[in-house]
């Protein structure tokens, strides 16, 4: 469970660099509130991590960092980036009920209490990236409705 949870940190830790990277891309592309967005992202997958990293702590385990991976630096479109960012958590909730399955077979049911949080939270991430992804299908090709949409990702707090 330890070396299971060790990868998920690592995981967090390239979900936060991914989103950093996709930040990135929307101030090359002037779509400072896209960028606001995903800087906001980032930072709630650093905590996701940090979660992670003071549980095993807790349970005198040893937290081992390892080599966090680049993540891609340019997209085609908004879309493209929202579309990586749907099938990103896709796969992060793939590895969550992995980890949870885990925690069942090894009858850790103080981890898997602790993996519940998790679960939950990307039922919500999933649902935000699944929104934005029909949003910008909507909007299509229509600048006027980017820089409208663009305003409204400002706003996240």
């Amino acid at each position: 469970m330890e070396k299971a949870l060790n990868k998920q940190i690592n995981w967090e830790l390239y979900s936060s660099y991914f989103y950093l990277s996709m930040s990135t891309y929307f101030e090359s592309i002037n779509l400072s509130g896209f960028a606001n967005w995903m800087k906001i992202q980032a930072r709630e997958e650093s905590e996701h991590a940090m979660k992670m990293f003071n549980y095993l702590v807790e349970q005198k385990n040893r937290v081992i960092l390892s080599g966090i991976a680049s993540p891609p630096s340019d997209w085609k479109s908004p879309l493209d980036v929202f579309e990586d960012t749907y099938g990103h958590e896709k796969r992060v909730t793939g590895l969550i009920n992995k980890l949870v399955e885990l925690a069942v077979r090894e009858k850790d049911s103080e981890t898997k209490a602790f993996l519940q949080w998790f679960v939950k939270e990307q039922v919500e991430e999933e649902e935000n990236a699944s929104k934005i992804v029909k949003r910008l299908k909507l909007i299509g090709n229509s600048k006027s409705k980017l820089a409208v949409f663009d305003k409204e990702l400002s706003r996240r707090k």
